[in-house]
């Protein structure tokens, strides 16, 4: 069991030393479709009483997102977008101490959050669908969030297959690092993202968190979101059932199963939904590693 690197991102007023703790980042889903919370944030006040909420119960960052990427939905436009996210983070700036994210795949949306008071941008496409969002991350020295994803949410899972998971998925992140340099972004604010659950079947999800170490050659720091995901729900349900919901307190005892798992194999970042049990059980966790 080895120790994570240790990585520092300070950039504006904020600090964050990865490594020698795992960080948490909440999530905040401004929409009306999620797959895991749909629609139970999508008013302006209850995505920020929400994110208040986390950030009182631990969370390092703050990730707000408007647009729901779960297996099959259709893409909002950056209006409808820039509407669901940006007052959210202008209300929620001011409120809390911890860096805002904001998940997203279009530079203007991102624009305009950071504008907002946002101070990460999380891309779930690594600069696929909208490379522009890199200007936005160099030009105010940003963390930017590369996840890797196999085509589009749309049709991400359709039969996914690889020939050479773990290595298909690796060259793909060494190469959005490689990318996101080309276009100014500074390596030492880049943070990859296997994209648990983005065109993965179960086994595929089981066994990128069992050999995250893979990952750790690429000398950045290693975000995992694998909370409430579909592989824990079909793991967990009784065999005549067709899913679980989502907030059920069995999933949430597997996600907290599941990012165990991520930080004892090299996560230093796990993006959740229960702030606060995941606190509990990176404290354990964390504990564990440095025990010598």
């Amino acid at each position: 069991m080895e120790r994570r690197k240790t990585y520092q991102l300070s950039w504006a007023t904020h600090r964050l030393v990865l490594g020698q703790r795992t960080c948490i980042m909440g999530i905040v889903n401004v929409t009306p479709d999620s797959f895991s919370d749909g629609g139970k944030f999508y008013r302006c006040d209850a995505a920020v009483a929400q994110g208040e909420k986390m950030a009182a119960d631990g969370a390092d960052i703050i990730d707000v997102g408007g647009e729901s990427t779960r297996p099959f939905s259709k893409p909002v436009s950056v209006e409808e977008e820039i509407n669901r996210v940006v007052p959210v983070i202008e209300k929620l700036a001011p409120r809390v101490a911890v860096p805002i994210s904001i998940d997203t795949t279009k530079a203007e949306v991102a624009r305009q959050a950071v504008e907002a008071g946002a101070a990460m941008i999380n891309d779930v496409s690594a600069l696929r669908f909208d490379p522009g969002l890199a200007a936005v991350a160099a030009q105010h020295n940003l963390p930017l969030i590369l996840m890797h994803m196999l085509k589009d949410p749309g049709s991400m899972q359709v039969e996914p297959h690889y020939d050479d998971l773990l290595g298909e998925i690796n060259a793909f992140l060494a190469d959005a690092i490689t990318r996101a340099q080309a276009l100014g972004v500074a390596r030492a604010s880049i943070i990859v993202d296997p994209g648990i659950g983005f065109g993965k079947t179960v086994t595929h999800n089981l066994l990128l968190i069992k050999h995250l170490q893979i990952f750790a050659a690429l000398d950045v720091p290693l975000l995992v979101g694998a909370s409430r995901k579909a592989f824990i729900r079909k793991i967990l349900k009784p065999d005549q059932q067709q899913d679980l919901p989502p907030d059920l307190p069995i999933v949430e005892t597997g996600s907290q199963a599941a990012v165990a798992a991520a930080v004892l194999n090299g996560a230093h970042i796990v993006r959740v939904h229960e702030v606060a049990n995941t606190l509990a059980t990176v404290k354990i966790i964390d504990a564990m590693l440095d025990a010598r």
